[in-house]
């Protein structure tokens, strides 16, 4: 039998587990507090969400990346590397085909005449055809308020801090789908 008290073991065992959180924390996952309203009707002012650093990012994903030295965006990725988009008579054609949005329901839902989302081709608002290598094109899902990638262009990769994988707050609108 060991003459170690029983309190260095369970000390040890804190300790790890403590380290373990801590690089899940810093190096895989971080928080991010929604600010404004560009992600409207899906986020809304004050949500708290948990990003992941790590997952690869898809079409319709919600990112967050950094706009400039002292700001982070959150909006929803629409093209990808390659891609042609083009938007009209407020559907979205990636590629030439017509893509369902059900995220944007709520909102054109409300609209009495109009278009939740002006025509546009991708060349029109960037100068360019596809989305280039290591860049994404973004939107929000406020798309009448909304400054996005139609505005300031295409958001490079290696600016993205992860995608949104859960809304923990308020906690009656927990989720984990968008």
């Amino acid at each position: 039998m060991s003459n170690r008290p029983i309190y260095r073991k369970k000390t040890i065992v804190w300790g790890i587990g403590l380290t373990v959180l801590l690089i899940f924390r810093f190096l895989i996952f971080t928080n991010y507090v929604v600010e404004g309203e560009s992600m409207m009707p899906t986020l809304q002012q004050g949500n708290l969400l948990i990003i992941n650093k790590w997952e690869n990012i898809h079409r319709f994903d919600i990112i967050v990346f950094h706009a400039n030295a002292r700001e982070d965006y959150v909006k929803r990725v629409i093209g990808l590397p390659g891609d042609r988009i083009v938007y009209k008579n407020d559907v979205l054609y990636v590629n030439g085909k017509p893509m369902e949005e059900p995220y944007l329901k709520p909102y054109k839902r409300k609209l009495i005449d109009g278009k939740l989302t002006g025509d546009f081709t991708l060349e029109e608002v960037t100068g360019k055809k596809t989305v280039p290598k290591g860049f994404v094109f973004v939107l929000g899902d406020n798309r009448l308020n909304s400054w996005d990638s139609r505005h300031f262009g295409f958001v490079k990769m290696s600016k993205i801090v992860g995608k949104v994988n859960v809304r923990y707050w308020p906690v009656h609108e927990f989720a984990t789908r968008f």
